[in-house]
């Protein structure tokens, strides 16, 4: 387990990226960059591990697990408390800059233990809010699967949360958590799902070498577009997606999915079927 970061980076000291089966220098790599962020669908972008939503003016992140640390020391495993500080570091260079969120959208697995609240995760969920309150008028919170005792919190802070999932208006991009699959008539209405939960990482192999990064997957879900987001979490990189995905939204055809890698900056990897 890696704490310094410094998997965003060595890779991509000089930067490549796949075209089919051939490895290309960045020089070669479309120009598809600015502080809008990566393109991922139209009027959707990536910006660091978070979305930006354009129409709504609507950032997205997901799967903080804020106190992670303080449940690896109960276990007797002397992890450095580091997630929060690298968390606001990675939002205040990577994902503020450029944008003016009207709405910030947490979507699951804000802290991290299940049955109870943690000393650490009260201060720092706290502190998150009103970091977040900061850049934004209206911060909503959609429930994931660690989410289940976050509700005293979220009162106290005078927030509600969203069970399903709540739908962008304008984008009509339904934000849920992606363990379950939402029902009614918003879920019905939208045009694009956006998940976390498996923290979807990609391992990029060249000859000898191979090193994991977080990722974004973007591909469909029956007749919508679907985007699933790498975690927020600075704990650990994710998920390989070429392994047993858990999200019912990430069963049939992902190889057909775009692999988008989070590294210096958001590179288009192609289909997860074209990786090696």
């Amino acid at each position: 387990m890696r704490n310094d970061n410094s998997y965003l980076n060595d890779y991509y000291s000089k930067a490549y990226f796949m075209k089919g089966n051939e490895l290309l220098p960045e020089e070669n790599f479309p120009k598809a960059f600015s502080q809008k962020g990566k393109r991922l669908l139209p009027g959707i972008f990536a910006k660091g591990l978070a979305l930006w939503v354009k129409a709504d003016k609507a950032l997205v992140i997901a799967d903080l697990h804020l106190g992670i640390e303080e449940m690896f020391n109960r276990q007797g495993m002397m992890l450095p408390r580091f997630n929060f500080s690298e968390i606001r570091k990675h939002l205040e260079k990577k994902v503020f800059p450029g944008t003016k969120p009207e709405l910030i959208v947490i979507n699951g697995d804000f802290k991290h233990e299940f049955g109870i609240v943690s000393e650490q995760e009260w201060s720092e969920v706290i502190d998150m809010l009103r970091l977040l309150q900061k850049h934004c008028k209206k911060i909503v919170l959609v429930r994931g699967n660690h989410d289940k005792v976050l509700g005293p919190i979220a009162k106290w802070e005078g927030l509600g949360i969203e069970k399903g999932g709540v739908l962008l208006p304008k984008s009509l991009a339904f934000v849920t958590h992606g363990r379950e699959m939402p029902k009614g008539a918003e879920f019905g209405k939208a045009k694009v799902v956006i998940i976390g939960h498996d923290h979807p990482a990609v391992t990029i192999r060249e000859q000898y070498k191979s090193e994991r990064y977080k990722c974004f997957l973007v591909g469909k879900f029956g007749k919508k577009k679907l985007v699933a987001m790498p975690s927020m979490s600075m704990v650990s990189i994710g998920s390989d997606v070429k392994g047993k995905l858990l999200s019912p939204f990430l069963q049939k055809g992902i190889e057909k999915f775009r692999v988008f890698a989070v590294a210096d900056k958001t590179y288009d990897f192609g289909p997860l079927e074209g990786l090696d």
